[in-house]
Parts: structure tokens; C-alpha cells; sequence
């Protein structure tokens, strides 16, 4: 199972765009916020794993 490290670039409404941290890309990943943790915002670093989203601290 792939794992990725992403962060949050900017949140336009139900949607937000994440950028990959754990390679160098400059595309932008568009993700339901349903799929996302409930108390992200720009900024916030993610971890995908086993198809779940979770925040990194």
C-alpha cells in the first residue's frame, strides 16, 4: 500500500487542493473535505495511508 505526505495549499469550498510534500510536483491533488479530517485548514499537514487522510503534528 502507497503512503504520501501532503499539505494543504488552499480550501475553496467543499474541496481542497493538497500539494505533495514527499516528492517534488508542482499538481495540485483536489480532495472532497468529507474525505479530509473536519478541523483542517491551509497549512495543515496531512499523511494518506490505507486510503485515510490523518494529521501530522
Amino acid at each position: 500500500m502507497n503512503t504520501f505526505d501532503y499539505v494543504v495549499v488552499s480550501i475553496d469550498g467543499d474541496y481542497a487542493n493538497l500539494k505533495r510534500t514527499d516528492e517534488e510536483s508542482s499538481e495540485l491533488k483536489l480532495v472532497a473535505r468529507a474525505l479530509l479530517p473536519d478541523c483542517i485548514a491551509e497549512g495543515t499537514k496531512l499523511h494518506y495511508e490505507y486510503m485515510e487522510y490523518s494529521i501530522v503534528e
